[in-house]
């Protein structure tokens, strides 16, 4: 079974969002997408600086099984990527809700946040595709 933590916000595409409570979030994969994708291999970050729709494709997760898009669950721009991903990949397998973040926001609207599942409307997301 997968874990999907109480405190984070979910994309129905299995982005989830913590909000920092400053006007950013910090945006990873949900711990059922890297468990449906399998040893991730590599990780193509958006650049620093750049402007993103809400659902917008920002990036791509590759597993030894299948490539996923990453779609933006919020709309902003990106103030920081976790570069780490670059060398370790696998840290998206390892710690999907610490240290595999993947990017950092300055939310253009916070009510977007407001849109997204909670633990429990993503858990009934998560099992319709078990």
């Amino acid at each position: 079974m997968s874990s999907i933590p109480a405190n984070l916000r979910y994309a129905e595409s299995h982005e989830w969002v913590l909000d920092n409570g400053d006007g950013t979030v910090t945006i990873g994969i949900s711990d059922h997408a890297q468990e449906a994708l399998g040893d991730v291999v590599f990780v193509e970050l958006p650049e620093v600086g750049r402007s993103l729709e809400l659902k917008e494709e920002f990036g791509v997760v590759e597993s030894v099984k299948a490539a996923s898009d990453l779609y933006a669950p919020v709309a902003g721009e990106v103030i920081a990527v976790n570069e780490a991903l670059e060398d370790a990949p696998e840290t998206l397998n390892e710690s999907p809700y610490e240290d595999g973040w993947i990017m950092k926001v300055r939310v253009e609207d916070a009510a977007q946040l407001d849109d997204l599942l909670d633990a429990d409307g993503y858990q009934a997301v998560a099992s319709a595709d078990d």
